[in-house]
């Protein structure tokens, strides 16, 4: 057994908060309610061959006014496993290894962390943080999924065209997402994000990871620095969606990659219209118009707040995997495995054998 523990240095937190029941926990300065949860990741590899490697994903390394991790403890039973950083993304990624002799290998993560809701305040310019340089460079560049020319950016320059500062331009492609594509049910998981063929085929249909994408590269085709944040749902919604939400402690296909983009003055602001379409689709009785006051209440929210039920893992793209044999992953929201057969199927807790659980532990 290989059991760790860590915390990162600068969160203000007691030494004791990762792995006891938190006594003491504070924020300091804020008088803002801090919600804190408890997420389990188990993962029983079936059919093991030529060794096993597990990957999975902790939550943000670097800590936000709107998350603050508390630690993450693992256990591979057989195996051995280290912790370590995408060193573009500085995306935690627990990575496990299994021998050819250990016939079940198996890996457990829990992951402790705090969340308040986030909003910003788009009337009173000034008040931001400022982001690094290098940050914002990094999240202007385009990806593997994400290009930044052609065809993104003549869409982008046409859906902008006009407008005359970084709020309006984000806040038009924003509107031109919620309007022009649709959540279809029958993409597997959050979907891929390949925009241009998106847009080059005029099929604007998919889930989050399709949707929160073409914000994402729209935005930093016309110089936006914008980034997709990957995660899961990890609570109900409390302003009524049941859409919105996770609605058990069972979360195990809970994943939600959401967005944001960064305006001088402002900082990062955090957009979701991919959540809009969701609403729109599935929130009772289902299939509601885009008039529906339960659509327009969450689009104008969804345009610079987020309900933080949800945690945020990462904002890495073309992800590879420590150890792996296979191709780099797209993005890293899903517990990843590989044997000597090859890749394992994300999208297929069952036959990949994963479960993951969330449970709140107490609000301060």
């Amino acid at each position: 057994m290989d059991r760790r523990t860590f915390l990162k240095s600068g969160a203000a937190l007691p030494a004791v908060a990762a792995t006891t029941g938190l006594p003491g926990f504070a924020f300091g300065t804020t008088a803002e309610t801090w919600r804190i949860f408890e997420v389990t990741t188990s993962v029983e590899v079936l059919k093991p061959a030529g060794g096993t490697h597990v990957w999975l994903p902790v939550p943000l390394t670097s800590d936000t006014d709107y998350q603050k991790s508390l630690g993450n403890a693992w256990t591979a039973e057989g195996g051995t496993v280290r912790y370590t950083q995408n060193p573009k993304y500085r995306a935690g990624i627990v990575a496990a290894e299994f021998p050819q002799s250990v016939q079940k290998p198996t890996l457990r993560l829990v992951s402790r962390f705090a969340t308040r809701d986030r909003a910003v305040d788009l009337s009173v310019k000034g008040t931001g943080a400022k982001e690094d340089p290098a940050v914002l460079r990094l999240n202007l560049a385009a990806t593997d999924l994400l290009p930044t020319d052609g065809v993104v950016r003549r869409t982008a320059q046409e859906i902008t065209k006009g407008k005359k500062n970084d709020l309006d331009k984000a806040r038009a492609i924003y509107e031109w997402v919620v309007d022009n594509t649709f959540r279809d049910p029958q993409t597997r998981g959050c979907g891929v994000g390949d925009i241009k063929s998106m847009l080059e085929a005029k099929n604007l249909g998919g889930k989050c990871a399709d949707l929160n994408a073409l914000f994402v590269g729209l935005a930093r085709s016309i110089g936006i620095p914008a980034r997709d944040v990957y995660g899961v749902r990890v609570a109900a919604s409390k302003h009524g969606y049941k859409s919105l939400g996770a609605n058990s402690e069972n979360i195990t296909k809970a994943q939600h990659c959401r967005a944001e983009f960064y305006a001088q003055g402002y900082g990062w602001i955090p957009v979701d219209p991919a959540d809009v379409r969701k609403v729109v689709l599935e929130e009772p009785p289902g299939n509601l118009a885009v008039t529906d006051d339960k659509v327009q209440r969450m689009r104008r929210m969804l345009f610079g707040a987020w309900e933080m039920n949800w945690l945020a893992y990462n904002y890495a793209h073309d992800v590879e995997l420590p150890g792996a044999r296979g191709p780099k992953v797209g993005f890293f929201m899903y517990p990843n495995g590989e044997t000597g057969a090859g890749r394992l199927d994300s999208l297929d807790p069952d036959g990949f054998k994963y479960t993951i659980t969330s449970r709140e532990l107490k609000s301060v």
